[in-house]
């Protein structure tokens, strides 16, 4: 990875943060891009984003696509619903080299989309998921829910 001491920090109005790294000249540039008409922000919850990035390219495409899909209000193909916690809670599950990801994000609020965790799934219980990692997504559900009030919810007059 390059440093970031070479980074050039540009400005660009708009709530997304996006790097675009140039592996051949050692720069990373860091921009915020303006958000469609219909898309809505996509926040990460704790380290669900650094999780996300240490999956391995192929995955993170794949299941960047799907999020990108759900920010404009629809539902990929690969994405079900996440059992546990009722509507509006779903998985993006990906398999590559034997393993298997998953990320697991909300689409519950109208001006938002939440990414609640990023795992790759070693449950020595076989296809169960681990009760850390179903704890772990229904209580940054709450922390989404929180954050969303705070952020989205109408002024108190």
């Amino acid at each position: 990875m390059a440093s970031l001491c070479c980074a050039k920090d540009v400005r660009i109005p708009g709530p997304a943060p996006c790097l675009l790294d140039y592996p051949r000249t050692g720069i990373i540039v860091r921009v915020r891009r303006v958000l469609a008409a219909e898309e809505k922000p996509l926040h990460w919850v704790a380290s669900s984003k650094r999780d996300f990035l240490g999956f391995p390219a192929a995955v993170k495409e794949d299941m960047g696509n799907a999020l990108g899909i759900a920010q404009f209000g629809g539902t990929s193909p690969t994405a079900k619903p996440w059992k546990g916690l009722g509507p509006g809670v779903l998985e993006i599950v990906e398999s590559h080299d034997g393993n298997a990801y998953r990320a697991v994000y909300t689409v519950r609020f109208d001006k938002a989309v939440y990414v609640l965790h990023a795992f790759q799934k070693k449950s020595p219980s076989g296809i169960r998921t681990a009760k850390r990692d179903v704890d772990l997504v229904a209580e940054r559900l709450k922390t989404a829910g929180r954050d969303y009030e705070e952020h989205y919810a109408k002024p108190k007059r």
